[in-house]
């Protein structure tokens, strides 16, 4: 399988990597030849659901019942800028407007270009950019309505277990208001997915469902049978065909950012118009396989530098280790760096297994807020 990026209305195809293919859940260009052209936990709100069983039936959710508490809330995004843009999904998360999605259903329209919101009733409303974070492929946006707006309930993504039922509601292929039904395939994944200017997001800790997830779904709802959020829906797995492209989609395998990580995020968001990480001081790269064999190790990372007074250089670490494992985990790769620092917070201790000159130890580091740049 490979790892691909979808096409964008222009018609530029995405970038490969090999292992999965993970295809960003957000119609750039799947819609255009479809519809003929772009289409048009409430955040400090009710508390955790304590049961998500309570319109459960057998294995299963009763989905119409979750569509019809939960559809009100969930909004169709159309984002555009000159001949280039997309379709997704968001959720309204505060009854004066702010609405959650992924950064890349809106990037195209980030640095200039418009934002669209469609509700449930048909309306169509302009929506402002508040703030993104493309390291968590999260965005919030606001509208300005004039009444209350309807709100969808927080879950917790803590209480979620593997085989619960869920729904997933959304946009695919730009079709408003369609609701797919699943459970929770896996939980914890760490997937890697495309973000702005050629670089990488990380879904830290990932939901894992069988619900049907297609291009246009990006940023929607994840729900138990309470209909209460417990993660944003991102990206799916698809298989490449004869040719090694990837397929446009659902497999069964989709991926959803945990709601507890996605509404700290948002919250920062709302507050700032960012969102701030705690980092490890260190610039490391994978080290190939024949080189971690020469030093007796399976895999790790080689540090490159350390951030003079950083956090890895008061914890003891050096340009030249190899990191082994953090938190008791194998590192195989940046991201697993990353992947930490985007469930952690300031003050947080991480214990590193590294290996210099031959010689293994642990030492723990003390993650800081990162500094601020620019």
């Amino acid at each position: 399988m490979t790892i691909s990026g979808e096409q964008r209305q222009s018609g530029r195809s995405g970038r490969g990597w090999i292992w999965i293919v993970v295809a960003i859940a957000v119609v750039l260009g799947l819609v255009a030849g479809f519809l003929g052209g772009l289409l048009g936990r409430n955040v400090g709100g009710s508390a955790p659901a304590s049961s998500s069983t309570a319109v459960s039936s057998g294995n299963s959710c009763d989905a119409t019942k979750v569509s019809t508490e939960v559809l009100p809330a969930v909004v169709t995004i159309s984002a555009s800028n000159g001949s280039e843009g997309g379709v997704g999904t968001g959720e309204i998360v505060r009854k004066d407007g702010y609405i959650v999605t992924n950064n890349h259903v809106i990037s195209v329209a980030a640095t200039g270009g418009t934002i669209e919101v469609l509700y449930s009733s048909g309306e169509t409303v302009p929506a402002t950019l508040i703030g993104r974070d493309p390291r968590a492929d999260l965005a919030v946006l606001k509208v300005t309505s004039s009444t209350d707006l309807p709100t969808i309930g927080l879950g917790s993504s803590a209480s979620v277990v593997v085989g619960e039922p869920v729904v997933a509601l959304g946009a695919p292929l730009g079709l408003s208001g369609s609701v797919t039904a699943g459970i929770v395939s896996a939980l914890g994944r760490d997937v890697t997915v495309p973000s702005d200017n050629g670089q990488t997001a990380v879904l830290a800790g990932a939901i894992q469902t069988d619900a049907a997830i297609n291009p246009g779904n990006s940023g929607g709802p994840l729900v138990d049978c309470a209909g209460k959020l417990i993660g944003i829906n991102t990206a799916i797995a698809t298989v490449p065909n004869a040719s090694g492209e990837a397929g446009g989609g659902s497999v069964g395998i989709g991926f959803a950012v945990p709601v507890d990580r996605a509404i700290s995020i948002v919250d920062q968001i709302i507050a700032s118009g960012k969102a701030t990480y705690p980092y490890f001081g260190v610039s490391v790269v994978a080290i190939p396989e024949n080189v971690a064999a020469d030093y007796g190790v399976d895999a790790g990372l080689y540090i490159a530098s350390v951030v003079a007074g950083g956090p890895a250089s008061a914890a003891g670490l050096r340009a030249g280790d190899i990191i082994l494992t953090v938190d008791g985990k194998a590192a195989t790769t940046p991201e697993d760096l990353t992947a930490v620092t985007l469930t952690k917070k300031a003050g947080d201790k991480v214990e590193i297994g590294y290996l210099r000159d031959g010689k293994k130890a642990t030492t723990t580091v003390t993650l800081r807020e990162a500094p601020q740049t620019g």
